[in-house]
């Protein structure tokens, strides 16, 4: 089991870190008492998980003072445990809490005293750290960099293909919509119409030569739009491609296009609509 802590200064990532690691695959839990941590792994595993993370802050100031001995627990159960500290200047955190108008959790009223008196209490909490991160000048998308890095993980990026039919609607959670209906259509010749586009016969019916340039076309511009979405920090991009009714070319486009794309990207290929009439 590989377990996570993130913490820090309010207004410094945490909540974007937690993201970052929901994305690589951990199961991540906020502010839960370290005393329960254990706990929590001990139900994981029994489940088969392998990652987890916790965030833990000021708003659990009750419970840092256990913080030394849950983290002590965990590794002589053998779990790998990495604390990682997360803090900005005065200054930035200032500035990131008049831009969202967030309440600071200890409330007292006076932002730069609270910041201060945070940073005091957080002490022993950075002193246990096995890695401090000033995110003074990085996006979310530097963090989320770093934590991957840091932690020797295969940043998480799903491209997902989804084949449908105009004639039923886009999918909606539809990043791009391809139109594949200039392609053949075996919808018209009798023996291939009962087929799918699955079938490798419809293939061959679809892509014939002529129309190699515009299924060039079609992967180009899905290869392109996904890494700009992976370089923005996404962790899914959903491709729709359509036909008339989902059955033939838009299920045989997004295969093909699957298996161009498989050495590049994790796929997930559905056919939404494959089965209808």
């Amino acid at each position: 089991m590989r377990f996570v802590v993130i913490s820090g200064m309010s207004g410094a990532g945490k909540t974007t870190a937690r993201f970052a690691l929901e994305d690589l695959g951990y199961f991540a839990v906020d502010n839960l008492p370290p005393p329960l941590w254990p706990a929590l792994v001990e139900t994981l595993e029994a489940q088969g998980l392998k990652r987890a993370a916790a965030v833990v802050d000021i708003r659990a100031e009750a419970f840092l003072p256990d913080l030394e001995a849950a983290l002590a627990t965990l590794r002589q159960a053998g779990v790998r445990v990495q604390v990682v500290y997360l803090e900005a200047s005065s200054e930035v955190l200032l500035k990131r809490y008049n831009l969202t108008r967030r309440v600071h959790p200890l409330g007292t009223g006076n932002l730069l005293a609270e910041i201060a008196q945070e940073r005091r209490a957080l002490a022993p909490v950075r002193a246990l750290a096995d890695v401090v991160v000033d995110t003074s000048q990085k996006t979310p998308r530097d963090l989320k960099a770093f934590l991957s890095t840091y932690l020797g993980e295969a940043e998480a990026f799903v491209l997902r293909l989804v084949s449908f039919g105009f004639k039923w609607g886009p999918p909606r959670e539809a990043d791009l919509v391809l139109d594949v209906r200039a392609l053949p259509n075996p919808h018209y010749a009798p023996k291939l119409k009962p087929r799918t586009g699955a079938d490798p016969e419809v293939a061959a019916y679809i892509f014939r030569p002529e129309f190699e340039a515009y299924y060039r076309a079609l992967l180009t511009t899905t290869g392109l739009a996904a890494d700009a979405a992976r370089q923005a920090g996404r962790g899914l991009y959903t491709v729709a491609i359509g036909c008339t009714g989902g059955r033939h070319r838009s299920v045989a486009t997004a295969i093909r296009l699957g298996e161009d794309l498989a050495s590049r990207f994790t796929l997930e290929v559905e056919h939404r609509d494959v089965d209808k009439e």
